[in-house]
């Protein structure tokens, strides 16, 4: 079967591998769609996965994607949750043997990935054929950004704005909306990713490249105060999906008293962050990492909404295209979320 791997510095490259037999506990899936993720891209940038992956040391390449979608070929004799043709979204994080993709033995970025010790709601969640695989693939990055809200503890009375427009920021506008949120902005520098958030149920967007931020955030939430009385916007909630360090100012500039900023995107070391402003709004710092518990909270979601959804994907590339794929994602502004597909030929 094919497999993609990194090929050096921004380079990826299709390699055979062999195709992988089920145990009895384990079941075979054909993987239809896979996202290309920000860690994919990560992997391409250093040229591979350091050997060691705590210490450094030399790079090696590695199979990609964590984000697949497919159906089910074999199962285990002793599998009793699944049976051949069911479609399924999976957790890439529950093998035994290691994660797939980000430096696992397999990438989902294959025509076959090995499903060990498979199991319907731990490992794997079933979807019906109303869903698009490539829709179905957005399942493990959407899990990411429910995660986010569920950290900002958003209530229905709250004024949020989520920064940056890409995958995460729209999905979590998504699920911000979904839970009853009554006013969602979000801000980006891209006018068609701000396009994009309206289209997904932003009720209102800022170009940050072009507009003041806290004096939108003002006339859109009203103001209030911080902890020295200075006037300061009347949001609740800040999300960082972009992972700069003016997101961070700016929502330090921005934050009233008692204000909370929810950093789900990965920022890059800097001193550029005036952590000592947090000081005059007793501004809340939450970091968000992954989805504990959420990867297949989200399902019934997405199969509910799954058009919505839809509309996060900007590019579905044929697996035969897989490196324009790769040069999508690569290019800054090229592409929202790349999804490669792939047919269903042995």
């Amino acid at each position: 079967m094919r497999s993609v791997q990194t090929a050096g510095t921004n380079a990826v490259e299709v390699v055979e591998t062999p195709r992988p037999a089920p145990g009895p506990n384990d079941a075979l899936l054909r993987v239809r769609a896979c996202g290309i993720c920000g860690t994919d891209t990560a992997f391409l940038h250093m040229g591979g996965f350091p050997k060691n992956a705590h210490l450094g040391g030399e790079l090696r390449p590695i199979v990609l994607g964590h984000e697949p979608a497919g159906e089910v070929v074999e199962v285990g004799g002793a599998v009793t949750d699944l049976k051949v043709g069911d479609r399924v979204v999976v957790n890439p994080q529950s093998g035994h043997s290691g994660i797939i993709g980000c430096g696992g033995s397999q990438g989902a970025l294959s025509e076959y990935l090995l499903l060990e010790d498979v199991a319907v709601g731990k490992s794997v969640a079933k979807f019906p054929e109303t869903v698009p695989f490539a829709v179905a693939s957005l399942n493990e990055p959407m899990a990411v950004a429910l995660h986010a809200v569920n950290r900002s503890q958003a209530k229905p009375t709250d004024a949020v704005v989520v920064f940056g427009a890409g995958p995460i920021g729209l999905g979590a506008t998504i699920w911000l909306k979904l839970r009853g949120v009554r006013h969602v902005v979000v801000a980006d520098v891209i006018p068609e990713r701000l396009t994009k958030a309206l289209e997904v149920g932003a009720d209102a967007v800022i170009n940050s490249a072009t507009e003041d931020v806290t004096a939108r955030l003002k006339e859109l939430h009203g103001e209030a105060a911080n902890a020295l009385g200075q006037q300061r916007a009347g949001t609740d909630v800040y999300i960082d999906a972009a992972g700069v360090p003016a997101v961070i100012n700016a929502a330090v500039n921005s934050a009233k008293w008692h204000a909370k900023l929810v950093m789900v995107a990965v920022q890059k070391p800097t001193d550029k962050l005036d952590l000592g402003g947090m000081l005059r709004s007793e501004l809340t710092l939450i970091a968000s990492q992954g989805y504990p518990t959420e990867i297949f909270e989200v399902t019934p979601q997405l199969v509910e909404h799954h058009e919505r959804f839809a509309k996060i994907i900007s590019h579905e590339v044929p697996y035969a295209e897989v490196e324009r794929a790769f040069e999508l994602a690569l290019t800054p502004g090229a592409a929202d979320k790349v999804v490669v597909t792939l047919g269903g030929e042995d």
